[in-house]
Protein backbone atom coordinates (compact mmCIF):
# COMPACT_ATOMS: atom_id res chain seq x y z
CA UNK A 1 0.00 0.00 0.00
CA UNK A 2 1.48 2.87 -1.08
CA UNK A 3 1.97 5.84 1.35
CA UNK A 4 3.42 9.45 1.10
CA UNK A 5 3.74 12.63 2.59
CA UNK A 6 3.81 15.99 0.61
CA UNK A 7 4.79 19.47 1.59
CA UNK A 8 1.62 21.06 -0.37
CA UNK A 9 2.23 25.42 -0.59
CA UNK A 10 -1.36 26.97 -1.28
CA UNK A 11 -1.96 30.07 -3.75
CA UNK A 12 -2.04 33.27 -1.63
CA UNK A 13 -4.84 33.38 1.00
CA UNK A 14 -6.09 29.54 0.18
CA UNK A 15 -4.70 27.78 2.89
CA UNK A 16 -7.71 27.45 5.09
CA UNK A 17 -9.93 26.43 1.65
CA UNK A 18 -7.31 24.40 0.62
CA UNK A 19 -6.90 22.46 3.66
CA UNK A 20 -10.79 21.70 3.93
CA UNK A 21 -10.76 20.39 0.16
CA UNK A 22 -7.60 18.11 0.67
CA UNK A 23 -9.41 16.88 3.85
CA UNK A 24 -12.73 15.99 2.48
CA UNK A 25 -10.58 13.82 -0.16
CA UNK A 26 -10.45 9.64 0.02
CA UNK A 27 -6.82 8.97 1.10
CA UNK A 28 -5.81 12.10 2.41
CA UNK A 29 -4.51 13.28 5.85
CA UNK A 30 -4.30 17.13 5.66
CA UNK A 31 -1.87 18.86 8.82
CA UNK A 32 -1.69 22.93 8.54
CA UNK A 33 1.56 23.99 9.52
CA UNK A 34 0.78 26.92 12.68
CA UNK A 35 3.58 29.28 11.91
CA UNK A 36 3.71 28.69 7.96
CA UNK A 37 1.43 29.06 4.70
CA UNK A 38 2.24 25.66 4.22
CA UNK A 39 0.01 22.23 4.57
CA UNK A 40 1.58 18.14 5.18
CA UNK A 41 -0.42 15.93 3.10
CA UNK A 42 -0.37 12.38 4.00
CA UNK A 43 -1.70 10.10 1.88
CA UNK A 44 -2.18 6.52 1.54
CA UNK A 45 -3.75 4.36 -1.20
CA UNK A 46 -4.45 0.58 -1.57
CA UNK A 47 -3.18 0.06 -4.90
CA UNK A 48 -0.65 1.64 -7.75
CA UNK A 49 -4.35 2.45 -9.41
CA UNK A 50 -5.52 4.10 -6.58
CA UNK A 51 -2.15 6.23 -5.82
CA UNK A 52 -2.53 7.69 -9.89
CA UNK A 53 -5.86 8.35 -9.56
CA UNK A 54 -5.24 10.33 -6.49
CA UNK A 55 -2.08 12.17 -7.96
CA UNK A 56 -4.25 12.84 -11.41
CA UNK A 57 -7.03 14.30 -8.81
CA UNK A 58 -4.41 16.23 -7.02
CA UNK A 59 -3.00 17.70 -9.92
CA UNK A 60 -6.58 19.50 -10.94
CA UNK A 61 -6.64 21.39 -7.63
CA UNK A 62 -5.79 24.91 -8.92
CA UNK A 63 -5.12 26.30 -4.99
CA UNK A 64 -2.35 24.22 -5.25
CA UNK A 65 0.92 26.56 -6.27
CA UNK A 66 3.20 23.97 -5.22
CA UNK A 67 3.53 20.31 -4.12
CA UNK A 68 6.55 18.79 -3.32
CA UNK A 69 7.28 14.75 -2.42
CA UNK A 70 8.76 14.62 0.84
CA UNK A 71 8.96 10.32 1.95
CA UNK A 72 7.41 7.66 -0.34
CA UNK A 73 7.19 3.91 0.76
CA UNK A 74 5.19 0.94 -0.95
CA UNK A 75 4.34 -1.82 1.53
CA UNK A 76 3.48 -5.18 -0.21
CA UNK A 77 -0.04 -6.83 1.43
CA UNK A 78 0.58 -9.95 2.62
CA UNK A 79 -0.99 -12.43 0.97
Amino acid sequence: MPIKSYLVHPAEGKKETLTNELSNMQHCEVVPAENEEVLILITETDSKQEEEELKQNLEKISDIKLMALVSGFNTPKNS
